[in-house]
């Protein structure tokens, strides 16, 4: 339906301006002065909207509604995930640290934008092309600082010894783009951009008069229709995350640590936000189709989830331990300290490349720009991106990530003999030792307690945060007494709470034993612990 209405809109300007080609005759005389009242009433309307989008900006930035609450909880394991990530052990390329550290930047610049979008224009960001394009270009250079990250460690056998060969460049050059975009929101509407302004003034945009020309061409364009720089920024970071996974599959290798390899799976379902994005873009971001933004977010927080915990497990295996905690300076002397300092220093493994940095670049080059222009045109030809079809939209979403699964599958497979599992968090690093009930009941009744404080912490927890995250999504607190549908929305996130929660058994047990000790010398023998202090 929005879409039918966009093109009846085409249709209406297009008259328009074929009216207005002729003499102003009375009847078009009466047709303008319409127009003026009419305007003047658009106008009224404008300007009571525009509070109301002041209104829902504030309220999206404070995360009222369930995209917000994923996208807002999806900052503290992304966080965890850069601190188990630069872990002095892991021995992570500094470029490739730095470019997830720099995603913050792409996380930062959506704030802003977002507003302005709403403030000023009324819209939503991806379908304001100039700054929607914008923000993405930050994430574009996001994932190319971590593919030349990783790439370059790999290849490079003097990197150990003489670092990067690109110098300081790279991170100057994301500067300056986070600074050019920062300028871009500062000024971008005072010089004149519009909602509809394309990215890079839509540079390689086909004119109206060949696309129509072209013979698959079905349907014209909507006004908010992708340009062709935006479609080339998206699909650049979709082919980049893809290159920067395999590489790090690859960094396995040359770390002699598999464990690397479980960070490209942690990365899957981040891929699969990017598709949920695209999907959304490729029918034209019609609000009937909202929950490819919902799951975009809820994958965004599953994947810095499952990074987090594949770069834990990076970390443990290098000699991570509880002890890193503690802020102040530890002993040069330690023995953990040493054993640390002995795998930091190993040398990398050189892996031989099979291309370039300038031909990697002409093949992603390559790819963004065909996939570019046969998307934006080639879906013109379809009638399916003007249905809104929501299981079309769901088998994209899910389908395309699953064959990206199933490629690494097929790989582990190959490589090891085994496919995927589930993975363990064992303190010592090694496979197969990971933590279980065995390992509380060691504490005795201490470990016990210690496993009921944190089960009944869940669940404690668990029923505020239903309650909230139904009142930020509908608007009034759940009537869990009197209102079947409340009392089944809140028992159903409580039900789905826990069997995530249940995928991150381990965790929970490691909270119970690092609780144990206190629960021992606080709660169980605390009576003992006074006697003897008076003894």
């Amino acid at each position: 339906m929005v879409a039918f209405n966009n093109a009846a809109a085409l249709v209406a300007l297009s008259l328009t301006a074929s009216t207005s080609a002729f003499a102003p005759t009375s009847t078009n005389l009466i047709t303008s002065r319409s127009s003026i009242a009419q305007n003047d009433v658009i106008s009224r309307n404008m300007m009571v909207d525009i509070n109301d989008v002041v209104s829902s900006a504030a309220n999206i930035a404070s995360g009222q509604n369930l995209a917000g609450i994923f996208f807002q909880s999806s900052l503290l394991p992304y966080l965890l995930f850069l601190y188990f990530l630069q872990f002095k052990g892991n021995r992570t390329p500094n470029l490739g640290n730095f470019g997830f550290q720099y995603l913050l930047l792409f996380v930062l610049g959506t704030i802003p934008s977002g507003i302005i979008t709403k403030s000023v224009y009324g819209e939503s960001l991806a379908n304001v092309d100039w700054l929607h394009g914008g923000a993405e270009a930050l994430l574009t250079i996001t994932n190319v600082l971590i593919v030349l990250g990783f790439r370059e460690a790999m290849s490079n056998p003097d990197y150990r010894s003489e670092g990067s060969k690109f110098g300081v460049t790279p991170k100057i050059v994301a500067g300056l783009g986070a600074v050019a975009f920062a300028v871009a929101c500062a000024t971008g509407a005072n010089l004149g951009f519009e909602a509809h302004s394309p990215f890079l003034f839509g540079a390689g945009n086909l004119g109206e008069e060949t696309v129509l020309s072209l013979p698959f061409v079905m349907h014209s364009e909507p006004i908010n229709a992708l340009s062709i720089p935006t479609w080339a920024i998206h699909f650049s970071s979709v082919f980049e995350f893809l290159f920067a996974m395999d590489l790090i599959w690859k960094f396995a290798e040359t770390t002699d640590n598999p464990k690397w390899k479980g960070l490209t799976w942690g990365m899957l379902p981040l891929h699969a936000s990017g598709i949920a994005a695209c999907t959304y873009h490729f029918f034209y971001n019609p609000s009937s189709l909202q929950f490819l933004v919902e799951l975009q977010a809820f994958f965004t927080l599953l994947g810095n989830v499952t990074c987090a915990i594949a770069a834990y497990r990076i970390a443990i295996s290098n000699g991570w331990t509880l002890k890193e905690l503690n802020p102040f300076p530890k002993s040069e002397i330690s023995p953990e300290g040493i054993v640390v300092d002995e795998v930091a220093a190993l040398p990398y493994n050189v892996v031989e490349t099979k291309e370039s940095e300038l031909q990697l670049a002409a093949k992603l080059a390559a790819l963004t720009i065909f996939s570019s222009y046969a998307l934006k045109y080639g879906e013109l030809s379809l009638d399916l991106p003007l249905t809104e079809n929501g299981i079309a939209a769901s088998a994209i979403v899910f389908g395309i990530p699953a064959i990206t699964g199933f490629v690494y599958y097929n790989r582990g497979k190959e490589e090891s003999g085994e496919g995927f599992s589930l993975p363990s968090f064992s303190m010592g690093g090694k496979d197969g030792e990971g933590l279980s009930m065995a390992d509380v009941k060691k504490f005795g009744i201490s470990g016990t307690v210690a496993y009921v404080l944190t089960e009944l912490a869940f669940w404690a927890v668990a029923f505020p945060v239903a309650s909230t995250a139904l009142y930020q999504t509908t608007g009034h607190w759940p009537d869990v007494f009197n209102d079947n549908s409340d009392r089944a929305a809140v028992l159903a996130f409580i039900f789905t709470g826990a069997n995530i929660a249940r995928l991150l058994v381990p965790l929970r047990l490691g909270a119970a034993l690092a609780l144990a000790p206190w629960v021992d010398e606080n709660i169980i023998n605390r009576d003992g612990a006074s006697d003897s202090q008076q003894s």
